[in-house]
């Protein structure tokens, strides 16, 4: 049998326990039997349109929920952009809700201006030490520590002048943009 069609009568069964529904309730608001709706949900009965239709009205789910998602590639591979001595590479796919990157800020002496914009930011230092600059007051985050800010508040990101630095950031959407693309 079809692995997509295998998952069939698992899913519907899942839908039908979630909401709290013994085979026979589902069954008598679907308009069928409980041996056919047990049946179905075994896998020892075909599931066809005029039988899933009304139940999955009646679950109120898809067809297609009760189908497996084509299985995707998981693996991240988006170009790793340099801007202004940083190196930014991405971790994460562009449609995941959060945005993840490394980026390796190269060595600097002095903080750079700092910005407000949309969004939040976390950020994980890998190595090196990242000096943030945070409302005018300055921090030195160091290996293995981490940090999480408004970015509605004046920020600047920047290695110190001993080296660069590693850090692992995670942006809400509208940080991402700011810090990954630069300001508009």
């Amino acid at each position: 049998m079809d692995t997509a069609l295998g998952q069939i009568g698992p899913r519907l069964r899942a839908a039908r326990t979630k909401r709290g529904w013994t085979l026979a309730e589902l069954a008598t608001r679907a308009g069928m039997s409980s041996s056919t709706l047990s049946r179905l949900e075994s896998g020892k009965r075909q599931a066809t349109l005029a039988l899933l239709l009304p139940l999955t009205r009646q679950l109120g789910i898809r067809i297609d929920d009760l189908l497996p998602s084509p299985s995707v590639d998981p693996r991240v591979r988006r170009t790793v952009e340099r801007r202004d001595g940083m190196v930014i590479a991405p971790l994460t796919l562009e449609r995941s809700p959060v945005h993840t990157f490394k980026v390796t800020y190269p060595p600097a002496a002095n903080a750079p201006e700092p910005r407000i914009h949309d969004g939040y930011e976390w950020l994980y230092v890998l190595s090196g030490r990242l000096r943030l600059a945070l409302d005018g007051e300055e921090h030195l985050i160091e290996r293995g520590e981490a940090a999480e800010f408004d970015t509605r508040v004046p920020h600047s990101l920047s290695a110190t002048a001993d080296g660069p630095a590693e850090v692992l950031s995670i942006f809400s959407a509208a940080g991402e943009r700011m810090h990954t693309h630069g300001a508009p």
